[in-house]
């Protein structure tokens, strides 16, 4: 699961360099040919872009860097944790949830946040316990039909 994460944020870095040093290099130049900066929307577009993308890739590369230093140790073993994989029943609907950063977080292709409510909840459970949780769109219940955490992954 480490090394997962950190292949995947590798890529995102290596996608992010190409259009750093290659392809927005290029868009400002056009932009440029075009006339006065200061009315250039396309200009300030991709200088925008370009700020942007220098901080995607330097948080990025810290969080390389904080998950090479992670200590495994100090997470649980048979209970959902960072990094967990958690297979929920919620009313007959299955639903595979991974526990990530919350700057990783990105609910619609199941990474939640350990800081978001149901992060929160799964944390510390186990293979066939019943969660509830209340969040901002209000209650709701899962049993945990399986859980892989970052131990089993590795």
């Amino acid at each position: 699961m480490k090394a997962r994460l950190i292949k995947r944020f590798e890529g995102e870095i290596a996608v992010l360099d190409r259009e750093l040093i290659h392809d927005l290099p290029k868009e400002i130049q056009r932009a440029r040919e075009l006339g006065d900066l200061r009315e250039n929307a396309e200009y300030a577009a991709a200088k925008e872009r370009q700020r942007f993308v220098e901080s995607r890739i330097s948080m990025l590369r810290k969080r390389v860097s904080e998950l090479q230093l992670l200590n495994l140790d100090k997470i649980p073993k048979d209970s959902a944790g960072f990094g967990s994989k958690v297979t929920v029943d919620e009313g007959g609907r299955q639903m595979v949830f991974e526990l990530v950063m919350p700057e990783d977080a990105s609910p619609d292709k199941g990474f939640i946040s350990v800081a978001s409510p149901i992060g929160r909840a799964f944390l510390g459970k186990e293979e066939g316990d019943a969660v509830k949780v209340t969040t901002p769109s209000g209650g709701r219940s899962f049993d945990i039909i399986k859980l892989v955490t970052i131990h089993d992954e590795e």
